[in-house]
């Protein structure tokens, strides 16, 4: 991902609910509110589908972090846009998924994560944070333009999409079950949690 200072420097104007919340911080540009989501501390969200839980709880995961900024981004006329990708997580990315993929056989575990898009630019506002993984993420098995506040549930759709048209279709070879990369993506999930702790 890129430097932060790469990021869009306009300044604030009220243009809606969230760029009014940034002004009532005291958050004056699109790249100090980008920074001040950044330093906040990683953590899932109780309601991951109310636009403003990030404030409420002070606190964000990429899906959080990435649609308040987009948000912002919409409210300001920003041509910058939040990004859902799916790579493969390794030992190499989070310690303790080796264990899963001897488990269940698999090479990878496919995962959802979501980062920002300016120009030529990418921003991921969860590096640095207690996220649960020890490197960055930069290749991606698929990745795709989405509303900020995509729902869970149209994020599992285009999950879904996914698996059957990019990644079952290389596991199926290597005699893989869709049902055993799902299960596999649950534990992972619950591994990617403990591991913020």
């Amino acid at each position: 991902m890129d430097p932060y200072e790469n990021l869009p420097k306009e300044k604030m104007t009220s243009s809606g609910e969230i760029s009014q919340k940034f002004l009532d911080l005291g958050i004056q540009t699109f790249q100090e509110a980008c920074l001040y989501v950044q330093k906040l501390k990683y953590g899932y969200n109780s309601n991951p589908d109310d636009k403003m839980i990030l404030f409420l709880e002070n606190m964000g995961s990429c899906t959080t972090k990435h649609g308040v900024i987009a948000g912002l981004a919409e409210e300001l006329k920003i041509p910058l846009y939040k990004k859902v990708g799916i790579y493969k997580l390794t030992e190499a990315i989070s310690t303790g998924t080796d264990r899963i993929l001897k488990k269940y056989n698999i090479p990878y575990v496919p995962m959802i994560h979501c980062f920002l898009v300016y120009d030529k630019f990418r921003f991921d506002l969860t590096e640095g944070n207690n996220n649960g993984k020890k490197t960055s993420i930069e290749e991606l098995i698929h990745e795709e333009k989405v509303i900020p506040f995509i729902s869970r549930k149209d994020e599992y759709l285009l999950f879904k999409q996914v698996l059957k048209e990019k990644i079952m279709t290389s596991l199926e070879k290597a005699n893989i079950e869709e049902k055993t990369i799902l299960k596999a993506r649950e534990e992972a999930i619950k591994l990617l949690k403990d591991n913020i702790k």
